[in-house]
């Protein structure tokens, strides 16, 4: 980025992208009755009026975050990892937790171009309580390793401007405190499904479980409520929207989640 005088285009480019998690399960696992930037922004001008100057004035130290760099490969995951990910991918969710026992994470979506990826924001967030696990059961607090699709989505505010199928009911709703304390209240006022033992192309609601009761499900990614989940990822609820609002099903996403040493295999 740079800058040469106290000028610069008022064609300018920014790119508003963010991330982060907190994780909760929308209903005791075992399928019960639920009971829980950097910024770069693409501003474009208008044409000016004949004679009108292209150039706004701004103070000498102003900067202007360049187009995000295109990586030649997902940062961070090992060749196990990436054979996971589905060719058709072009949107990726990339949750890294700090530590295989922590319940806090990083989250970036990539976006495949050309034959790379370009990366938003990093957003923090939370996941399990006790954190990652290889194979994940009802009840451990910990979030499940792994690549798994992202395709339906909804909750108890009204639709976003998702292009996921958006399920909106008041049936998202959750009460009482958190593992820490913490009030859960608005945890679901946006959710997106992630197909861990659960049937794609339903509502997050449906409590089909493919894999059993025991291998728990009802895993989203939601709102944050400020502290670590039973398994799902979360993010702030500006960040959510966000995300709601850049994945596409054209694109085929997927979250890719797990700690930093997992996702490296």
């Amino acid at each position: 980025m740079r800058l040469h005088r106290p000028y610069i285009s008022a064609t300018a480019a920014v790119i508003v992208s963010s991330l982060g998690i907190a994780a909760y399960h929308h209903m005791p696992e075992g399928g019960s009755t639920p009971a829980p930037g950097t910024a770069s922004i693409l501003l474009d001008s208008a044409e000016p009026a004949a004679g009108q100057s292209t150039a706004v004035p701004v103070k000498p130290w102003t900067t202007v975050s360049p187009r995000p760099q295109i990586l030649s490969r997902l940062p961070g995951l090992g060749p196990r990892t990436l054979s996971h990910i589905p060719a058709d991918a072009c949107q990726v969710v990339l949750v890294t937790g700090a530590a295989r026992n922590s319940a806090s994470s990083k989250v970036v979506l990539y976006e495949r171009v050309g034959g790379g990826w370009r990366p938003g924001a990093v957003w923090p967030g939370h996941n399990g309580y006790k954190g990652w696990t290889d194979e994940h059961y009802a009840g451990d607090l910990r979030s499940p390793i792994g690549v798994f699709g992202l395709t339906d989505a909804g909750g108890r505010l009204a639709d976003p401007g998702t292009k996921l199928p958006y399920h909106h009911s008041g049936a998202f709703s959750i009460s009482g405190p958190g593992l820490e304390g913490e009030p859960l209240a608005g945890s679901f006022d946006y959710v997106i499904a992630i197909n861990y033992n659960r049937k794609p192309g339903t509502s997050p609601m449906d409590a089909t479980k493919p894999m059993g009761d025991n291998r728990g499900g009802g895993i989203w990614i939601h709102v944050d409520h400020g502290g670590p989940t039973h398994a799902c990822v979360s993010l702030s609820k500006t960040h959510m929207k966000q995300l709601m609002r850049a994945l596409d099903p054209a694109d085929h996403p997927v979250v890719v989640m797990g700690d930093a040493a997992s996702l490296a295999r």
